[in-house]
């Protein structure tokens, strides 16, 4: 995902209003390595996004990364007295803010080269916070076999999910990814008997509820011929991080 034939120029214009980053397949680009404009480069659309669509996701997520970091304080306060559970939130509390700032300073750079980079960062960092959301969980209520045996699954697919965005740079392997982010976020289903008899009916469903909210919000992800579907799956992604943050502060932490 780093320099590629895609790349258009280091620096171009800021103000694309309504317009799309980058030149798009059939238009001229300039292309600024070689001093001169070139016909037929392709740009993904993933990456060429209108400016209003950039500012949108850029406002959306920049909100969850202060929102993160004030999470993360108000958790590690909670769970000061007890060495586990502070621990527990400093992991679901970074992984928040990590993800929220990559997602961030990717729609923040207009440089197609750093917009590449940190979109492969901020896709890792999708794998880093659902291993985070579910070290609280696995570590805290579930403990035990079931609970340990969850917290090391969870965490190895995600340094192989990291790993696989580290080496593919550039593959076209979303679906690849997408797949193995929805098969972690609902491994939990194994555990369902152990997770019900040690966290309360609301914690429960306030888990349930940023599950749903993240799946849901996958279909806006897809959905690329939708105005802004990248801001309003920015939104189903804040409202699951939301309801995560209050059944791990409220039911498992506090």
């Amino acid at each position: 995902m780093l320099a590629g034939p895609w790349e258009i120029t280091r620096n171009p214009p800021r103000h694309f209003w309504g317009r799309r980053f980058g030149a798009v397949a059939g238009q001229t680009g300039w292309d600024g390595r070689q001093g001169r404009t070139q016909e037929e480069i392709p740009c993904r659309s993933e990456l060429c996004d209108s400016h209003r669509e950039e500012v949108a996701s850029l406002l959306t997520h920049a909100a969850g990364a202060v929102l993160s970091i004030a999470a993360l304080v108000v958790m590690l306060v909670i769970s000061a007295d007890e060495p586990l559970k502070l621990v527990s939130a400093a992991v679901f509390g970074s992984s928040l803010v990590l993800l929220y700032l990559s997602s961030t300073l990717y729609h923040f750079f207009t440089s197609v080269r750093w917009k590449a980079r940190f979109q492969t960062l901020d896709h890792a960092c999708i794998y880093l916070l659902i291993a985070g959301s579910y070290t609280p969980v696995t570590l805290i209520t579930l403990k035990g076999a079931a609970g340990w045996w969850l917290f090391g699954t969870v965490w190895a697919l995600a340094v192989a999910g990291v790993l696989i965005k580290a080496l593919r740079k550039g593959r076209k392997d979303h679906w690849i990814s997408t797949a193995l982010y929805l098969v972690m976020g609902w491994l939990v289903v194994i555990a369902l008997g152990p997770l019900l008899r040690n966290i309360p009916v609301a914690g429960f469903w306030w888990l349930v509820a940023g599950g749903l909210a993240y799946s849901l919000g996958v279909i806006f992800f897809a959905w690329k011929r939708l105005p802004f579907n990248h801001a309003i799956w920015h939104l189903f992604v804040l409202g699951g991080s939301a309801c995560h943050v209050l059944a791990i502060a409220r039911y498992v932490l506090y």
